[in-house]
């Protein structure tokens, strides 16, 4: 009787180059309880729940602070029940959130840097017809952006646009210390210890406002200052030099914390990057 031939061991089991069987772990950075996470797209997956608050937030609404208090106070209605409880929860595309008898949707986030021109308003609408920096907006994105902070009519140079309450709110608040850097043209010399004098806080009629950082720019004559400011007070760099007995003639924001006006002409929007957005956040 022949001897039967020994029978191949299973090559699955024996096998060096085998690929290891994938488990599906939860995607790094992400835990049970934590808020849903996004797509690639960085639109919200619309399939796992949320808190009420971050859907407002995420609606470009207010941020997510002002969500609880917009709960608490009634005004917030969910498949047509109001809510005030802020643990709720809601899934994106499958529950209906309503706002001032509006329904209202999670957007995915944008952000866009703009070098405005002057004799444009920071406005959403000028009831006098004026051109605003929306007009240009509009053809950024169709996404719902609003200008974190404001530049007024004469003042050119950098400004944000995003409909991100959470991001803007931090932005825009002193405590922060956002950086905001600008050069500036006056009709004379500037004496040098009007310059300390800037540093050290001048009284306006709004409380004391201070540069954080000031200089002379090279090859001007002591015409033009570059200087440093993180507070957010209406037409402050202006307000400062006309109660020190000068004329501005021009001012320019040249940087809006680490964003500067690199590659980006007078009349000119560009989309944020992920890490400067990251950056931002960190700030």
């Amino acid at each position: 009787m022949a001897k039967q031939k020994p029978r191949p061991k299973n090559p699955r089991k024996t096998s060096p180059h085998r690929r290891p069987r994938k488990n599906f772990p939860i995607k790094a950075g992400f835990r049970a309880g934590d808020s849903p996470p996004l797509k690639s797209d960085g639109e919200l997956d619309s399939q796992e729940p949320m808190r009420l608050n971050r859907f407002i937030a995420h609606s470009g609404i207010c941020g997510r602070r002002e969500a609880d208090t917009l709960i608490e106070r009634g005004e917030i209605a969910v498949n047509g029940k109001v809510v005030k409880e802020l643990g709720t929860k809601v899934i994106p595309g499958i529950d209906k959130v309503i706002y001032k008898g509006k329904e209202i949707y999670p957007e995915k986030k944008v952000y866009v840097l703009y070098n405005k021109p002057k004799n444009e308003i920071t406005t959403l609408k000028d009831p006098k017809g004026r051109p605003t920096v929306m007009d240009v907006m509009k053809r950024a994105t169709d996404e719902r952006i609003f200008p974190v902070g404001r530049l007024d009519r004469n003042t050119t140079g950098l400004l944000l646009f995003t409909n991100d309450g959470d991001l803007a709110k931090k932005l825009t608040h002193p405590s922060h210390k956002v950086r905001k850097v600008y050069k500036v043209k006056l009709n004379k010399p500037v004496d040098p210890e009007h310059l300390d004098l800037l540093q050290a806080g001048i009284e306006l009629e709004d409380g004391l406002a201070k540069v954080d950082k000031i200089s002379y720019v090279d090859g001007t004559e002591n015409r033009q200052i570059g200087l440093e400011i993180h507070i957010g007070k209406n037409r402050v760099v202006r307000r400062m030099f006309e109660n020190l007995g000068y004329q501005v003639l021009s001012l320019d924001r040249t940087m809006l914390g680490h964003l500067t006006k690199k590659n980006l002409p007078r009349g000119k929007w560009r989309f944020l990057k992920e890490k400067e957005i990251a950056f931002l956040k960190m700030t």
